[in-house]
């Protein structure tokens, strides 16, 4: 396909916006990419081939979506806005391997859609321009929902991307960093200017691309409990791990068996949450699960 025939250019985009009188929706976070050569790039930094299929988030006016149905087997494309299906059904009609589904992929049965499109035994790789304003809880959803995905390779936003691949003793590493850590390994591959976008965002933005782990890293007891441990050790940044989690735990385990629990471990309590590895993470949690489960 030639470009000037490709959705995502800035001439062929305000075409098909015109035909149908769409506008944009803030509230859905919507910004169109119109530079073909970034979408080609995140495709190949995901890895598609005519060997795989690919989930999308978001399609949009099929910018993406074209180019996934280029490069792999199938695209399954969940799409919220209802006023872009008959632009989808127009852009994308010269596809036969796409599939557009009108629905939140929050509310989604996940594992019903897996069973009805996703059969034999290809390769599944999420590929998507997410919206910025709703990241963290699809991806979290996605990762948590442990269907056999290979990777996931996403446009969001810069800030967002760096904290999610930060290492620890970094100003960017947090809770978020070590949820994606524990079910994946994460690497920024690009960083995308605003000016790719129509309507342009503040700023700018990068593909973060996420493979898949067979298993977590470390073995914890308890996920919920080692999530909520990881969050509260992050509550206030400034403040020490014993602060933050005498807080935290201060209805169920004394500060004595707090130190214990430091000294246990090896851990000095006046560390803050971002100097700490997801292995010591995991091994505090642990001790302190085991205390708790103890005492009740």
């Amino acid at each position: 396909m030639n470009e000037q025939k490709a959705i995502a250019t800035p001439k062929r985009t305000k075409e098909i916006m015109n035909k149908y009188g769409f506008s944009f929706k803030k509230s859905l976070g919507q910004n169109f990419i119109i530079d073909v050569n970034i979408l080609r790039n995140i495709i190949t930094k995901a890895g598609i081939t005519k060997e795989m299929d690919a989930i999308e988030i978001g399609p949009g006016i099929g910018a993406l979506t074209e180019q996934l149905a280029i490069a792999a087997n199938e695209v399954v494309a969940f799409e919220i806005d209802g006023r872009l299906l008959p632009i989808l059904e127009d852009t994308l009609n010269p596809y036969n391997n796409i599939n557009i589904i009108n629905q939140d992929i929050l509310k989604a049965n996940m594992m019903e859609i897996w069973n009805r499109y996703f059969q034999g035994d290809r390769l599944v790789k999420v590929v998507a321009n997410l919206p910025y304003y709703i990241t963290t809880p699809i991806l979290m959803q996605l990762l948590m929902a442990k269907l056999p995905i290979s990777s996931i390779t996403v446009m969001i936003q810069k800030e967002v991307a760096e904290r999610m691949a930060a290492k620890e003793s970094t100003k960017e590493y947090g809770s978020l960093s070590i949820a994606i850590q524990y079910y994946t390994e994460a690497s920024v591959e690009m960083i995308v200017p605003k000016t790719v976008f129509m309507p342009q965002p503040r700023v700018d933005s990068a593909v973060l691309h996420l493979k898949m782990r067979e298993k977590p890293p470390v073995q914890v007891e308890n996920e919920p409990f080692f999530f909520n441990f990881v969050q509260s050790s992050f509550q206030q940044r400034r403040k020490t791990l014993r602060n933050n989690l005498s807080r935290h735990f201060k209805d169920k385990l004394s500060k004595p068996e707090l130190e214990a629990g430091f000294e246990k471990i090896g851990i000095d309590g006046t560390r803050r949450g971002e100097s700490l590895t997801i292995k010591e993470f995991a091994e505090l949690s642990n001790y302190f699960y085991q205390q708790i489960k103890e005492n009740s």
